[in-house]
Order: structure tokens, then C-alpha cells, then sequence
């Protein structure tokens, strides 16, 4: 299958748009906007003009995504989460030029309601709580919850909280792979 649209989602020309994607009611993609394959895009998800999804994400219902936001392969947003794209907005001023990016990475899963600010790099299989609202850049693994939001601890790629007591290694329970926290930082020990 190329992908599917619902009838009545919004699709601008010259939008990229990889096979096996569903694209559900009231979406609209603008122009030059670009989603991977097999993604879905729930029930009213805005795209703006030069936001590119990569494959396998899933943005849920109601969440707008605005020009300058990138996300990597195996996204997921939850609903209404929010994406700003300047930082200090006006009605009366046009600040087009000072839009800054904000780049998630590969695997990252954002909580419903969470609100994302503008040229922030949220690291990869991070954690972002429902409703946190993200200040600054997040480190790979990282669960983040609050606002302003921090690290509360952090997570494996399997979605399950890891528990660092033993030396600064850990395994997560459901894939059985091993995880080193050292300096602030968390890598993946196994493959």
C-alpha cells in the first residue's frame, strides 16, 4: 500500500509521504512536509512545511507539529502534546526568521499534554512525561516529568524504568540487555 488518507484529511501538494503510513481524520500536511513509512498520524495532527517524521513514529491525536521540528525513526507523541518553534512569540511581529529547531531522536516517546520549547534536542529512547513541560536538551534514556521538566531517572529501550543501585549497571527486565549509567550519562552495554 503507498498510504492511507482518510477523505477527510488535508494533503498540500509535493508532500513526502512513505508507504504503509495511515493518515487519519482531519490531519493536514502542508507543503514539503515529510513522513516516513509506516507511521500514524491520529485524528487532527497538524504538519507544517518542512517537518520531517521518520519511519515507524506515531503521533497521536491533536498534536500540531511546526516548522523546524524533526523526528527521528520510532517517535512516539502523545496527545495534545505541544511544540513551540519561537521563543518569545508575538501577534504583531513576524519572527519567521528566529524559528528554532528542535530535533527528537530516535525512539523517543512524548507523554499527552507534554509541551515541547523550540530548539531542544531530546535524546534518543528518552522518557518525557505526560504533561512536562521540556526546557532544555535531554539526554539519551533519560525519563524527564515535571515542570519545569527533570530527570527522574531513567529508561530502557523496552519503555521500563531501570534501576542503577548495582554499580551503575542495570538490565532491563523485558529485553534482558544491560545498561551502564555513568557521569550523568546512560549507554547501552548489549546488543
Amino acid at each position: 500500500m503507498k498510504y492511507f488518507s482518510h477523505p477527510s484529511a488535508v494533503i498540500d501538494e509535493d508532500c513526502k509521504i512513505g508507504p504503509e503510513t495511515h493518515i487519519w481524520h482531519f490531519c493536514h500536511l502542508m507543503t514539503d512536509c515529510q513522513i516516513g513509512a509506516n507511521c500514524v498520524l491520529g485524528q487532527n495532527v497538524f504538519v507544517a512545511s518542512g517537518v520531517v517524521i521518520g519511519d515507524n513514529c506515531k503521533i497521536q491525536n491533536n498534536v500540531s507539529l511546526y516548522k523546524g521540528v524533526t523526528c527521528e525513526d520510532a517517535v512516539f507523541i502523545g496527545p495534545s502534546a505541544v511544540f513551540t518553534n519561537v521563543i518569545n512569540p508575538r501577534a504583531r511581529l513576524e519572527r519567521k526568521d528566529e524559528f528554532k529547531p528542535t530535533l527528537v531522536r530516535q525512539g523517543a516517546s512524548i507523554g499527552a499534554n507534554a509541551t515541547i520549547l523550540c530548539g531542544i534536542e531530546i535524546g534518543k529512547y528518552a522518557f518525557i512525561g505526560a504533561g512536562t513541560v521540556v526546557t532544555r536538551d535531554v539526554p539519551d534514556y533519560a525519563l524527564v516529568i515535571g515542570n519545569p521538566g527533570r530527570i527522574k531517572g531513567w529508561m530502557s529501550e523496552y519503555g521500563h524504568r531501570l534501576n542503577f543501585e548495582n554499580r551503575g549497571q542495570t538490565i532491563c527486565p523485558e529485553s534482558k540487555v544491560r545498561y551502564q549509567l555513568s557521569d550523568g550519562k546512560v549507554v547501552k552495554i548489549d546488543d
